[in-house]
């Protein structure tokens, strides 16, 4: 096992695309890291980077304490699983296992025993003799985990690995992935755009946007205090409702006041928003933290609005609506919620649940400062 780290990382492509810029990351020995961001935000860079599969402009790599900028891949002693399995078609199972330990020179004996106790704990001990084109998605999956598992590596690089697998297939995978992690206790580093994943996987989650990183903090921590207006759009499903409006502190009380309605927020944030009085702001509130309140007649916290759309999810009925200012809401109501199109709600936010984005200096999240 080894800890990983990026200090002042910073990769261009074709002398002007900067897919990294900047990036310190800590990765600590045996964690779950997960880097999470949407398509072309610079994440398979990153793991390419440390993987010496690419070379930094600027910045150090360290891999266990050591900087390793100048180490080929070979000798850093990582091992990645990519998102399309990279499987020898003409070798089988045991073979696309063994590969690597046979360009040591390892002795058959151990090489054997590695590959049936990875094999084993990835439940795939039966089909060491198939060739890759006699499995299943999720099984050619395991067999790319069992090849990097045998390497006993100091660090797992995954690159995505379960994003061609079906649904149901995806998140057995991924708990398995995190049983297997909790019986190695090898540091793992896992990319993805799956929120999901990235919730339940990782040990802390580091959230990249064009190649710079917003926030690296535990799972929950990211979702309940997102430390800016892109991490808090980004993480949730549905994703965090906006609402365009300034701040008025007025009689010892503070006000989100926008194009619907005057919302009053709670005294504890009057100290944090003061200098930012009377400045344009973006109020985020997630949908579980609206609620539908069909006899209150108005006044503070409260939007009128009219549906749009109407989703059953089983567990909850995500609705959608409108404001008479055209700002879209979406709510987790109960799943047995009763509404159709183009009827008229009172929308309740729970204010204590809010947060506040200046729409300028870096969108930076008011309440957490």
């Amino acid at each position: 096992m080894a800890s990983v780290a990026l200090e002042k990382v910073t990769k261009v492509f074709d002398g002007s695309v900067v897919a990294v810029n900047d990036v310190s990351i800590d990765v600590k020995d045996g964690e779950f890291m997960v880097i999470v961001g949407p398509s072309g935000c610079g994440k398979t860079t990153i793991l390419r980077l440390i993987a010496g599969l690419e070379e930094p402009q600027k910045g150090r790599i360290k891999i266990a304490g050591n900087v390793v900028n100048d180490v080929s891949p070979r000798d850093r002693d990582v091992a990645m699983v990519f998102q399309n399995y990279a499987l020898y078609p003409h070798m089988t199972v045991f073979q696309n296992m063994a590969f690597a330990l046979r360009l040591r020179n390892v002795p058959k004996d151990r090489i054997t025993q590695a590959v049936e106790d990875a094999a084993k704990a990835l439940g795939i001990e039966r089909m060491l003799n198939r060739k890759p084109k006699a499995l299943s998605g999720g099984q050619r999956q395991r067999v790319a985990l069992g090849r990097a598992i045998v390497r006993n590596p100091k660090v797992f690089l995954f690159d995505e690995p379960l994003s061609n697998l079906d649904p149901n297939l995806r998140i057995t995978t991924r708990a398995e992935l995190k049983a297997l992690h909790q019986r190695l206790e090898t540091t793992c580093i896992y990319v993805t755009h799956d929120q999901a994943e990235a919730m339940t996987l990782g040990r802390r989650i580091c959230v990249i946007d064009r190649g710079i990183v917003r926030q690296i903090a535990a799972p929950m921590e990211v979702y309940d205090r997102p430390a800016n207006r892109f991490v808090a759009g980004f993480l949730g499903t549905p994703a965090m409702n906006f609402l365009a409006g300034r701040i008025e502190l007025t009689q010892g009380h503070a006000y989100f006041v926008g194009d619907d309605a005057s919302i009053l927020l709670p005294d504890r944030m009057i100290d944090k928003l003061t200098p930012h009085n009377t400045e344009p702001v973006t109020l985020g509130i997630r949908p579980e933290n609206l609620s539908l309140r069909q006899n209150a007649t108005g006044g503070d916290n409260v939007l009128v609005a009219k549906v749009r759309l109407v989703e059953p999810r089983g567990d909850r009925t995500e609705i959608v609506t409108e404001t008479p200012a055209a700002a879209q809401l979406t709510i987790n109501a109960d799943p047995h919620t009763k509404l159709a199109p183009a009827d008229t709600v009172r929308i309740y936010l729970d204010t204590a649940k809010a947060h506040l984005f200046p729409r300028t200096n870096g969108e930076k999240n008011i309440t957490l400062q």
